[in-house]
């Protein structure tokens, strides 16, 4: 029993979850205390995109789900053809998207999707690795990374170069989340709906509440 619970572990596969949600200003009425009410634990909220646009009902929602008592963070939509990853996580960290170990936030997370924006799969390695190293130099941690499997093996190559530092948030709408693209052993969070009864997406975390609360305090 004992092998076999080390092998469900190094595969992933989660034996507890904890349920959460992401939302933006496309959603700008959400019940964060009913969400908790209803086992909810975590929330990622949208705060910027690019280098020009702050998501205007950030603070609500920050505020909302601090409020709450959720575990919450921001994320920023990338822009990789308007400038580079290291302006556009310097513009993140300026707007809501930084990071502190007091156990109720978590790292940002880094929003790919969309199209290639005109880059080879190497250029876009490289700014995803400019966004990240960047985040990671100004607050000791490495921003999240949500993508799905056809974005990440159409624009990066399916690369590899993330699995030991960036946790993955895979989104996939289906009854299971499948083989993680690039290389990662497992999710550590997996958007699997685009609909939430509170407001947002359904997310849900790949382990016990401890290991969620110790992704927020590093």
């Amino acid at each position: 029993m004992v092998i076999l619970l080390l092998i469900i572990t190094f595969l992933g596969l989660a034996l507890a979850a904890v349920p959460g949600f992401d939302v933006s200003h496309y959603q700008p009425n959400v019940d964060f205390a009913a969400a908790y009410s209803s086992g909810a634990r975590f929330v990622i909220i949208k705060a910027t995109q690019g280098t020009s646009y702050v998501d205007p009902s950030f603070n609500t929602h920050y505020t909302g789900a601090t409020n709450a008592g959720l575990i919450r963070g921001g994320y920023h939509f990338a822009e990789p053809a308007s400038s580079s990853g290291a302006t556009q996580a310097t513009y993140f960290l300026s707007h809501g998207g930084g990071w502190s170990g007091d156990g109720i936030t978590l790292p940002g997370m880094l929003d790919l999707e969309g199209d290639c924006a005109g880059l080879s799969t190497s250029a876009m390695v490289l700014w995803i690795q400019d966004f990240s190293n960047t985040y990671h130099s100004k607050t000791g941690r490495y921003p999240l990374l949500y993508t799905n499997p056809s974005w990440w093996a159409t624009c990066t190559g399916d690369s590899g170069a993330f699995t030991n530092t960036n946790p993955l948030v895979l989104a996939r709408y289906s009854s299971s989340a499948g083989t993680p693209p690039g290389g990662w052993p497992y999710y550590t969070i997996w958007q699997f709906n685009d609909a939430y009864k509170y407001g947002g997406d359904s997310d849900t975390f790949n382990g016990e509440l401890s290991s969620l609360q110790k992704l927020a305090t590093g």
